[in-house]
């Protein structure tokens, strides 16, 4: 997996590219904790849930499935005149999290589509190192992990964000343009 704060990538990176005008400060905010959440599974360690149980760590948190519920529910309580539109980014905020942990080198893949199809599933190019949990994060090994999802998320993430915000439209702006154009 990535570490938790490389989860956080994909909705600070879109939430960026959209601008305020698109998505509001807080629907990033809860954004960024629902790309977090799935990890929440890491405590079926400490309760003896086996590893490749369904419920075990990249297990059904990790899926599309508890992407949508979970986002569909969080949206709900945003209570967004927007609702498709928060939806869809908290969907992809979530989601997100299942699809960079396919992306990594090691330990078993997210069951991305449980409840449907309990395989796990990786990708065919796992370029991202798989974190170390816990203690062993501090190490060599860490920093190695560090590295790649500098290369492999944060970079592409920041220069997609700043390629997007640039050639998006800005509301704003543009608002603004036609007020003083009659």
């Amino acid at each position: 997996m990535p570490t938790i704060m490389t989860h956080a990538a994909v909705p600070l990176a879109a939430g960026f590219a959209l601008g305020p005008t698109r998505v509001r400060r807080s629907v990033v905010v809860v954004g960024v904790m629902l790309a977090m959440l799935p990890d929440i599974d890491t405590v079926s360690f400490l309760l003896g849930i086996d590893y490749a149980d369904p419920f075990g760590h990249r297990g059904a948190s990790h899926s599309l499935f508890a992407a949508g519920v979970i986002a569909l529910t969080a949206t709900a309580l945003l209570r967004s005149s927007q609702w498709r539109a928060t939806f869809a980014f908290l969907f992809a905020s979530m989601a997100s999290h299942g699809l960079l942990d396919a992306l990594t080198s090691g330990g078993l893949g997210p069951a991305l589509l449980w409840p449907f199809e309990p395989d796990r599933l990786f990708a065919p190019f796992r370029p991202i190192r798989v974190s170390p949990i816990g203690g062993g994060f501090f190490s060599t090994r860490g920093l190695v992990v560090l590295l790649s999802e500098a290369q492999w998320v944060w970079l592409p993430a920041i220069s997609a964000a700043l390629m997007l915000r640039w050639l998006l439209p800005n509301k704003a702006h543009t608002a603004a343009k036609e007020d003083h154009n009659p």
